[in-house]
């Protein structure tokens, strides 16, 4: 289990689980998904907070969700050109991505007037690119033998990312702001509707935080597979059809 093959060939499912390429890649994962899952999961709330109208607040879902779906083409198709022709290492597009993700972040903190438009542009896209990036690199690091159980394992980092950021940060600290506008407390009855740029600013702070540490910690990834992206990875499937 502890001496896995070299990248590119086929792991056992032990042998990718506690691999430090695996670790790596699932920590910039849990940032990187939880802190866009948790913008599009509250998109309904940052709207009223910021005093758009319910029409307004339609057009960012239906915006989330057609960016949701370029970004996914557009990181699969970018990132086997620029593989195939630059040697550009998928990881590296990974942290692009998640560096992107903090701009539609910071719109949010601040409320920009009229930014949230962008913002769920940004979050939509940085959303859906990041999840072909995360299974394409599965499968080139780990092999296809057993991906279909480690492409779950992947998913695993959605629900643990939005659980941190969405429930334990954004949540809390939503209901904190709501509780001190009306006077009560956070298990107190009464209205639980926060109004204003205070309601998720701190929250989405902290998630910009915590996605450019996602950032870095993919960077890791890009050092420790700089020589396997520089290599032919598909040489070996090549060599198998002849």
């Amino acid at each position: 289990m502890f001496s896995p093959p070299a990248q590119g060939e086929d792991y056992t499912i032990l042998q990718a689980l506690v691999s430090v390429d695996m670790l790596v890649l699932f920590l910039a994962t849990i940032c990187g998904v939880g802190g866009t899952l948790t913008a599009i999961d509250n998109m309904g709330q940052i709207g009223q907070s910021l005093g758009y109208p319910p029409k307004s607040i339609k057009t960012f879902i239906s915006l989330i969700s057609i960016w949701n779906y370029a970004g996914r083409v557009t990181a699969g198709f970018a990132s086997e050109a620029v593989l195939a022709r630059y040697k550009f290492p998928r990881p590296l597009m990974l942290t692009l991505v998640l560096l992107l993700a903090c701009v539609g972040h910071l719109l949010i903190a601040f409320g920009v007037p009229q930014s949230l438009y962008a913002a769920s542009v940004v979050i939509g896209f940085c959303f859906g690119a990041q999840w072909p990036l995360l299974f394409a690199i599965i499968s080139e690091l780990f092999g296809l033998k057993y991906y279909s159980t480690l492409y779950n394992f992947g998913s695993v980092a959605s629900p643990i990312g939005a659980y941190a950021l969405n429930v334990r940060v954004a949540g809390y600290l939503y209901d904190v702001e709501a509780a001190r506008q009306h006077g009560g407390t956070l298990d107190g009855a009464g209205d639980k509707t926060c109004i204003g740029v205070q309601c998720f600013k701190l929250a989405f702070l902290i998630i910009t935080a915590a996605t450019v540490a996602g950032a870095l910690v993919s960077l890791l990834l890009v050092w420790r597979t700089r020589n396997f992206y520089r290599s032919d990875i598909y040489a070996k499937f090549r060599d198998a059809g002849k």
